[in-house]
């Protein structure tokens, strides 16, 4: 009873700190207590006197720490309300998380601008605390700095925090220069069916790193003396795989020639960045890389990761859905041209202003105003592909908006086990979607969609594409435990309310 306590205590200590935008180092500082001990307090692993419970509540500014537990978050969704006006994308989560992990790669100081505040990066940060890394949130909370030490204490790693995002699997890839030998935790994140790290591995072995997993732990060896003597060839095309190829790539003394790479937009502004690392990358945006690493990088950089295109969907989605017009403002237009085809064969109404270049100077941008349609489901099934195919991420956004739409659509998400399975979640608040297997979904529209209290589902897009179908619902519905949404969206509900929606959070007491 006691550990509950302490970990209901923690984890909100925990909450209120990365709502302020805090480190553990930096409440540390500000307690005159040391990191690691923040870090046992947030885990539940040390008593904690209410007089510390004060001191932590006055250092955050945060009352609500000396009142106690504020249970998980909760949304309330008055829906029927159109909205109106304009909305920016936030910078790519997918793409913040690939630069987290490749800050590994730098001896040096890397400030990465407008970072992504979301519990996946919040994840992140607590593992690279953990092992040694500095971080601090600068710019009145707006970039990020990251500083490494000379050795990382990889023996004290937030098992935690790491079993939490599946990102946790791209820290191999840097790692293998940095150690003979470590332990990382098993890779969590969405529950979205078995994904094994097998396609990483084929792709690392060529770098000498063999693993071993017993017991939730990957216990990685390195042989520094195994080079790639030839291409190497991806047996997936997938973007987390390109990404740790790229990671371990960066720093083998030699050309490194990657095959069948993902050239989607998260793999691509990792490529930009370790070209500020001065590393050559060739084939950019194709399925060819060629990488021209160093040994050593320790240099000072200054990048700033491109906008979300998964994001820039969610909002449009968001205005198909509850038939309103919208500008949503830095798309990357390259990264949604298929959706956006597919989007206008089904009859959506909307607008592109000229392409302008992003703060990497590399990805472009556009203005998009969505307004009021008459949708028709499309003939061809909805199916992803890899880039510039439909974005693997998008295909659930079309549940909603096929929902929408008069006629019947099929939807095949062919690449995971369960997501599928989760969009039918949407009958409970008055859709018509037929399970045909595991990765196939019959959608008939149109859908008068009606008010429910649920669950939250246990998948990032499947969630929010039914906070989408709640705004569009007459009368108020209640979307209980958002965690997943948070983990990649920042302040969602808060930004959408910015625009007309009225979305309440709230907390069980």
């Amino acid at each position: 009873m006691e550990d509950d306590y302490l970990a209901r205590i923690g984890k909100l200590i925990r909450d209120a700190r990365q709502h302020r935008g805090w480190t553990q180092s930096q409440l540390a500082e500000a307690l005159a207590t040391s990191q690691s001990a923040v870090n046992r307090i947030e885990r539940g692993n040390q008593n904690i006197s209410l007089e510390m419970i004060a001191r932590i509540g006055e250092a955050l500014d945060s009352e609500i720490v000396s009142l106690g537990y504020a249970g998980p978050m909760h949304l309330r969704v008055v829906g029927g309300r159109r909205l109106s006006g304009s909305i920016d994308v936030k910078t790519s989560k997918n793409a913040c998380v690939a630069l987290l992990c490749g800050s590994l790669l730098n001896k040096g100081r890397t400030v990465l601008r407008r970072v992504a505040r979301i519990e996946e990066v919040f994840r992140l940060l607590e593992v690279l605390n953990s092992i040694g890394v500095r971080t601090r949130w600068i710019n009145d909370g707006v970039d990020l700095e990251i500083l490494p030490p000379d050795r990382l204490e990889l023996e004290s790693i937030d098992a935690d925090a790491a079993r939490r995002t599946r990102s946790i699997i791209m820290f191999l890839g840097p790692l293998l220069h940095r150690t003979d030998r470590f332990t990382l935790p098993y890779a969590g994140g969405c529950d979205l069916g078995t994904r094994t790290i097998e396609p990483h591995m084929i792709a690392l072995r060529r770098f000498g790193l063999e693993i071993a997993a017993t017991d939730g732990l990957y216990h990685a060896q390195v042989d520094h003396e195994v080079r790639p003597g030839r291409p190497i060839v991806l047996t997936e095309r997938g973007d987390t795989v390109t990404e740790n190829a790229l990671l371990a790539a960066a720093r083998h003394d030699g050309t490194t020639v990657i095959r069948n790479a993902s050239s989607n937009y998260m793999v691509q502004d990792l490529c930009f960045f370790l070209e500020a690392l001065g590393v050559r990358v060739d084939g950019v945006g194709t399925t060819t890389l060629t990488v021209h690493g160093v040994p050593e990088i320790d240099v000072d950089v200054d990048y700033s990761p491109s906008e979300d295109p998964v994001e820039a969907m969610s909002l449009l989605a968001a205005a198909v859905v509850t038939e309103s017009e919208l500008t949503i403002r830095r798309v990357p237009i390259e990264f949604l041209e298929i959706e956006l085809a597919v989007l206008e064969e089904m009859g959506v109404d909307c607008d592109r202003t000229a392409e302008y270049a992003a703060d990497n100077g590399r990805t472009r941008l556009v203005d998009l105003t969505v307004r009021p349609s008459k949708l028709e489901a499309p003939i061809d099934k909805i199916h992803p592909m890899p880039f510039p195919g439909l974005n693997i991420d998008n295909v659930p956004f079309f549940a909603a908006i096929a929902a929408s739409a008069h006629g019947k659509t099929l939807i095949h998400d062919w690449v995971y086990d369960n997501r599928a399975i989760y969009l039918t979640d949407l009958n409970r608040l008055g859709g018509r979607l037929q399970l045909l297997d595991p990765h196939r979904v019959l959608v008939e529209g149109p859908t008068r969609w009606r008010a429910a209290e649920m669950m939250c589902p246990p998948a990032l897009r499947p969630a929010v594409v039914v906070l989408l179908a709640m705004m569009a619902a007459e009368g108020t519905s209640v979307l209980r435990n958002v965690y997943v949404i948070n983990r990649g969206y920042e302040e969602l509900a808060e930004r959408l309310n910015s625009v007309g929606a009225q979305i309440e959070i709230f907390r069980d007491i």
